[in-house]
């Protein structure tokens, strides 16, 4: 899923280019105005996903079709049957920055942590980037950037082939606390975003339809092979979702 972290890279440049064209010749409306209230399902093989969101966006340029923001948003997973894979970049890459986008996987330091049931909800800060293709349609993409979770405690099967015969199989693991976005396996926790495309079917409701890039991440009480105690499952949704504004 190092797709995602490339287009956020590609995005936030693209914001920042035209942050410094925009126009300071038109008066801004009040802040009431551009504040979305969105409600989205996720779905996947096996996996769920709720998020409630408001995001307030600020257009640019002389014609404020692009709209750059942010905002916060509360996401529920679920998922049965899951492999959560070795989460640290130190281990999935080599090495830890921004060169991990581009460094190839090492599938030798990689474990898998099995569990039959999970359930992680995350409160996050999230950025948002749009344009409006008319009055009707909107496109965009938003990722979440920092936040925490929180859920119960689950218990999983360990699978490892250097995994010592004094460390049990069984290992009992919560979602990570902390959430921040730091590029590809740097990420820390539950992360997610969202590619929308958004129809506005009223002037103040628009329904919106996507993909979805969920990352959830478990944390085991024992550091088990490798030192390594952080797990994430990656996972690709089909959303949909509804929007409400109150001034436009």
């Amino acid at each position: 899923m190092k797709l995602k972290s490339l287009l956020t890279s590609i995005a936030l440049f693209f914001a920042y280019v035209c942050f410094a064209q925009e126009s300071a010749t038109e008066a801004p409306k009040g802040y009431e105005y551009n504040n979305h209230f969105d409600f989205t399902l996720g779905v996947s093989s096996g996996q769920f996903s709720g998020a409630l969101s408001w995001v307030h966006l600020h257009g640019l340029g002389k014609k404020k079709k692009f709209k750059i923001g942010y905002g916060v948003r509360f996401t529920g997973y679920s998922g049965s049957d899951l492999n959560y894979l070795t989460a640290p970049a130190k281990l999935t890459s080599g090495q830890t920055g921004p060169q991990v986008l581009f460094t190839e996987i090492n599938p030798a330091n990689y474990d898998t942590l099995f569990l039959s049931k999970a359930q992680v909800n995350a409160l996050n800060a999230f950025i948002n980037l749009q344009y409006s293709v008319s009055k009707k349609f909107d496109i965009g993409f938003n990722i979440d950037a920092v936040g925490i979770s929180f859920g119960g405690s689950q218990t999983g099967k360990y699978m490892a082939e250097k995994r010592p015969l004094t460390m049990s199989e069984t290992q009992e693991a919560k979602p990570t606390a902390f959430n921040a976005l730091l590029i590809s396996d740097n990420d820390l926790g539950t992360l997610n975003s969202e590619l929308y495309v958004r129809y506005w079917i009223k002037n103040k409701i628009g329904i919106k339809a996507g993909l979805g890039f969920l990352f959830t991440e478990y944390t085991t009480t024992n550091k088990l092979v490798f030192d390594n105690d952080r797990w994430r499952n990656k996972t690709l949704m089909g959303m949909i979702g509804v929007t409400y504004t109150p001034f436009k």
